[in-house]
């Protein structure tokens, strides 16, 4: 990942902090202290490196990048955070569960899930004007998706600077079995229904993602590039909610169901972590 430390405010020693403690809690599964008093609220630019150190160690202990996911999508998050852009995060390989899928206990700290539709990329989307032509042309299909994020950082008490360092809040993912082409579902126009042990707690559609998944992923195919980690084929993007995000707890079963790309559904084990 781009080392992005020469453009921040803050100092290099405030962002190797700010990585040590994010790590720290990963380590232990102990969430830790918000990182915004090293390296600010809104300093995308020390967000981003604290985010790319992370990451850097992750491949270092073998970890694989098989995708990234959009945040912040959604108005009314924006509003809350006071921001007016998404954010993204790295998929890794071990965030990845097939459908139908438990989650083990104490896997995911401070778990939340929402649904989104996920695209599968065909091609890279490293040069051009990485327009939605190009980015539709890219897509081989998309998917009915769930995502689990988590917050490193105790109670979700994030601002931005705290939700971009901590890769996004990603947790997990869950994909869906139906893969249908842009030719087959028109992403705007996906409808979706969530529950959780069978109770409807989150509603939404297409539109309710910056307005198109499909303009979410312009934006993140623009953006890393910018930051020189271009979205490359093979990589799955989770293009954001499309309604709530909504807290599980041990036990839990959640299912989403988006029009046009089927159902999707994981489980939240009971029990003691490994």
């Amino acid at each position: 990942m781009t080392d992005n430390n020469r453009l921040a405010t803050a100092s290099k020693d405030d962002i190797a902090a700010a990585v040590a403690r994010l790590a720290g809690a990963s380590a232990s599964g102990v969430p830790c202290a918000p990182v915004r008093d090293l390296i600010g609220r809104d300093d995308l630019a020390a967000a981003y490196a604290v985010q790319a150190a992370l990451t850097r160690r992750r491949l270092a202990a073998g970890a694989r990048i098989t995708g990234r996911k959009i945040g912040l999508t959604s108005p009314a998050v924006q509003r809350q955070l006071g921001v007016d852009q998404p954010d993204f995060g790295v998929l890794f390989d071990d965030m990845a569960y097939a459908d139908g899928d438990a989650v083990p206990a104490g896997r995911i700290l401070q778990p939340r899930v929402e649904a989104e539709i996920a695209f599968l990329l065909r091609t890279d989307l490293a040069d051009g004007p990485l327009d939605a032509a190009q980015v539709r042309d890219a897509i081989e299909y998309g998917m009915a998706a769930l995502e689990i994020c988590d917050s490193r950082i105790a109670w979700w008490d994030i601002s931005l600077g705290d939700t971009v360092a901590d890769n996004a809040s990603a947790g997990a993912y869950v994909l869906g079995t139906q893969a249908r082409t842009l030719g087959q579902v028109e992403p705007v126009d996906v409808t979706m229904t969530m529950s959780i042990d069978g109770e409807e707690v989150s509603t939404g559609s297409g539109s309710d993602c910056l307005g198109d998944p499909v303009e979410a992923v312009v934006w993140l195919a623009r953006t890393a590039r910018d930051l020189g980690e271009p979205l490359r084929a093979g990589q799955v993007v989770l293009s954001g909610a499309l309604g709530p995000m909504r807290p599980v707890f041990p036990g839990s079963t959640v299912t989403a169901t988006l029009s046009g790309l089927g159902a999707v559904t994981v489980g939240f084990s009971e029990g003691v972590a490994a």
